[in-house]
C-alpha cells in the first residue's frame, strides 16, 4: 500500500467520525457550523467592497448617493468584521461537541482494541511506544478536523468568493490570472518542501518514540537501576536518544525557515504584480481609489491564510502518517479470539481436565509436550518441577492467555476455545507470582477482584489474607497510595492485597502461580489458613516451586520438559523416590543448610 491508497484509506477510517451515523444531534451540528462557515467567508468577502465604496465616497468618486455615505459604510464595513468572526465562533462552538466526540469514541476504540489483543502481542510491544502512538493517533484526529474542515475547506471557499467578486468589481481577468499563478506557485513550492520535511518529521517522531521509551523503561525499572549504580548508563543512554531527536528536531527547524523565505517571496512577488496592476489601471482612469484599496485588502486577506498552508499541509500529512499507525494498531487481529455466538462457560462443578496438551510459544521451542492431567471438582492440585518445566505455562494457557498447539482443556467437559473469554476469566481467580498493582489506594487495588463488593466484604478478603492489620497501621489506612507497580510495598504485602482481590473475586476455580513465593515462612504459615479456607468448596491448582508450600495437596503433578513424569500425594511420590524426592531433598538439604 502506497502513502496515497493510506491516506485515503485513514480518511474513511475518520469520515464517520465528522459525518456521525445514527446521531442527530450531531449531524445537525456538523450542517450548521457548515452553514455558519460559508456565512462568514461570505460576509469576510463582502466586507473589503463596502471599505471600497467608503474611499470612493470620501474621495469623491461616485457613492455620496447613499443614505449614509462614507460614515455609514465604514459603520457597515465594522458590523461586517463582527459578523465575521461571530459566525466563526458560532461555527467553532457547533462543531466542537462533534470533534470532542469523535476523539473520544476514537480513544475508547483504540483503547478498548488494545485491551482485546492478546498476550503475545503485549509482551513483543513496548508499552511507552505503544501509548505514544495512541496518543498521537488520537490527536492526529483533532489536527484533521481542525485543519481539514476549518482551514483548507475554508481557504478554497475564500479563494472561489474573492476570485468572484474582483471579477465582478473590476472586470479584468489578468487580476485572477495573477493571482492564480501565485497560488499554484505556491502551493507547488510549499508541498514539494513539505512532503520533503514530513520524511525529516518523520524520522524526528521515530527518535522522539525511541526516546520516550527509553525514558519509561528506566523509570519503571528504577529499583534494578539503583541496585547496579546504573544512573550515569541509563543517563547516557537516554541522551544519546535525545541527540538523535535534537539532530533531526534541527533539520526539521531549517527547512521550516527555509519553507517560510521562499513562501513570503512568491507571496510578495505575485502581491506588488497585483498592485501594480491596480496601480496603472487607477492612473489610466479605468479603476478608482477604492477598487485600489479593494485589491490590496483582498491580496492580504488571501496571503494570511496561505502563509499557514505549509504549517496546514504539514500537520495535515504527519496527522495521516499518526492516524496511519494507529489504525494499524486498529487492524492488529486479535490472536486469541471467541468463536461466533460463543457460549459463557458454565462452571457447575469445577472439574478441569488437559487432554494431550501441547504447546510451544515459538516453533523451534516446544513447551508441553503432549500433557494430560486430571484435576478433581473441589480439590487442591500441586503442579510442580524445575524452573522452565511449563509450570505457569499451564496456568496462562488455562485462562486463555494463549491457545494450545494441541490437544484441549476442558472446564466440566466444556472446551475452553468454545467459550467466550470474559465468562472463563470470571470463573477463575487468580494470584499471580508477580502481583501488580495500580497506582491507587490499597481499596481500590482489593476492590478491583469484584465490582459492586461492598466495604465490609472488601475489609474480610484483606483480614483473611493477613493483610489488615497493616493496612490499619497506615496514616490514611485503605485510602493510602501504593504507587505506581505497587512500589510503596513490600514484596509480601503486594503479595497480600493479590490474593485478597482474589478471595474477594470467591470463583470456583482458584489458581495460585506462586502465590507465597514472596513471603517469609511466619506469613506463609498465617496465609495458608487462609488459603486451605478459600479452598473449600472449589477447585484450587497451586503451581510452586517450593514443595512445603503443597504438602497437604490432594495431588502433586510433578513436570520436568514440558512433560509429566510423576502423579501423587507428598507421601506416595517420597515412597516413589524418583523426581519427587530428588526435589525434595535438594530444597530440604538447602532449608537445613
Amino acid at each position: 500500500m502506497n502513502e496515497y491508497q493510506a491516506a485515503l484509506r485513514t480518511v474513511k477510517r475518520v469520515s464517520p467520525f465528522i459525518w456521525p451515523i445514527g446521531d442527530v444531534d450531531l449531524r445537525a451540528r456538523v450542517v450548521f457550523a457548515l452553514l455558519a462557515l460559508v456565512g462568514s467567508k461570505f460576509i469576510a468577502v463582502f466586507a473589503p467592497i463596502l471599505q471600497a465604496w467608503a474611499v470612493d465616497d470620501l474621495v469623491g468618486s461616485g457613492l455620496s448617493e447613499f443614505a449614509f455615505g462614507a460614515i455609514g459604510l465604514t459603520i457597515a464595513y465594522g458590523f461586517a468584521r463582527i459578523m465575521t468572526n461571530g459566525f466563526q465562533q458560532i461555527r467553532d462552538a457547533l462543531f466542537a461537541k462533534v470533534a470532542q466526540r469523535a476523539l473520544r469514541r476514537l480513544a475508547l476504540e483504540t483503547f478498548e482494541h488494545i485491551h482485546s489483543l492478546s498476550m503475545r502481542y503485549h509482551i513483543t510491544r513496548k508499552t511507552g511506544a505503544l501509548s505514544r502512538i495512541m496518543e498521537r493517533g488520537v490527536k492526529g484526529v483533532e489536527y484533521l478536523l481542525r485543519y481539514l474542515v476549518f482551514s483548507t475547506g475554508p481557504l478554497i471557499l475564500e479563494l472561489v468568493f474573492i476570485g468572484a467578486a474582483i471579477f465582478w468589481k473590476l472586470d479584468d481577468w489578468r487580476y485572477i490570472g495573477i493571482i492564480l499563478a501565485t497560488i499554484c506557485i505556491y502551493i507547488w513550492f510549499t508541498f514539494r518542501i513539505t512532503e520533503w520535511r514530513v520524511k525529516l518529521r518523520r524520522e524526528m517522531n521515530q527518535q522522539d518514540t525511541d526516546a520516550n521509551q527509553k525514558a519509561i523503561d528506566s523509570l519503571l525499572n528504577y529499583e534494578t537501576v539503583k541496585y547496579f549504580a546504573a544512573e550515569k548508563k541509563e543517563t547516557t543512554r537516554y541522551d544519546l536518544a535525545m541527540a538523535g531527536y535534537e539532530s533531526a528536531a534541527l533539520k526539521t527547524s531549517y527547512t521550516l525557515a527555509f519553507l517560510n523565505f521562499g513562501q513570503v517571496i512568491i507571496i510578495s512577488i505575485g502581491l506588488v504584480a497585483v498592485m501594480l496592476l491596480a496601480a496603472v489601471g487607477v492612473q489610466a482612469g479605468k479603476l478608482t481609489v477604492g477598487d485600489f484599496v479593494l485589491v490590496n485588502a483582498y491580496m492580504i486577506q488571501i496571503t494570511l491564510p496561505l502563509n499557514f498552508l505549509g504549517a496546514v499541509y504539514r500537520e495535515i500529512r504527519q496527522s495521516l502518517v499518526d492516524m496511519r499507525q494507529m489504525f494499524d494498531l486498529l487492524d492488529e487481529p486479535p490472536e486469541v479470539c471467541d468463536k461466533p455466538n460463543a457460549p459463557s462457560v458454565k462452571v457447575s462443578k469445577g472439574h478441569v481436565a488437559l487432554e494431550a496438551v501441547s504447546f510451544c510459544y515459538e516453533t523451534d521451542r516446544q513447551i508441553l509436550k503432549e500433557v494430560a492431567i486430571n484435576i478433581p471438582a473441589g480439590q487442591t492440585t500441586a503442579i510442580v518441577g524445575p524452573s522452565g518445566s511449563g509450570k505457569s505455562t499451564i496456568g496462562r494457557l488455562l485462562f486463555r492467555f494463549y491457545d494450545v498447539t494441541g490437544g484441549a482443556i476442558l472446564i466440566d467437559g466444556q472446551d475452553v476455545r468454545d467459550v467466550t473469554q470474559n465468562s472463563l476469566h470470571q470463573a477463575i481467580g487468580v494470584v499471580p507470582q508477580d502481583t501488580v498493582l495500580f497506582n491507587d489506594t490499597i481499596y481500590y487495588n482489593i476492590a478491583y477482584g469484584r465490582e459492586g463488593a461492598t466495604r465490609s466484604e472488601i475489609i474480610r478478603s484483606a483480614k483473611d489474607s493477613q493483610i489488615h492489620n497493616f493496612i490499619m497501621s497506615l496514616p490514611k489506612k485503605y485510602d493510602s497510595l501504593v504507587g505506581e507497580r505497587g512500589l510503596k510495598l513490600s514484596g509480601g504485602e503486594k503479595q497480600r492485597i493479590g490474593i485478597a482481590r482474589a478471595l474477594l473475586k470467591d470463583p470456583p476455580i482458584l489458581l495460585l502461580d506462586e502465590a507465597t513465593s514472596a513471603l517469609d515462612s511466619e506469613t506463609e504459615h498465617e496465609i495458608k489458613e487462609a488459603l486451605e479456607q478459600a479452598a473449600r468448596g472449589r477447585t484450587v491448582i497451586t503451581i510452586a516451586h517450593r514443595l512445603s508450600t503443597v504438602l497437604n495437596a490432594d495431588q502433586i503433578i510433578v513436570l520436568e520438559d514440558g512433560v509429566v513424569v510423576e502423579i501423587g500425594t507428598h507421601g506416595e511420590l517420597l515412597e516413589k523416590n524418583g523426581r519427587y524426592f530428588d526435589l525434595w531433598t535438594h530444597q530440604y538439604t538447602e532449608q537445613e543448610t
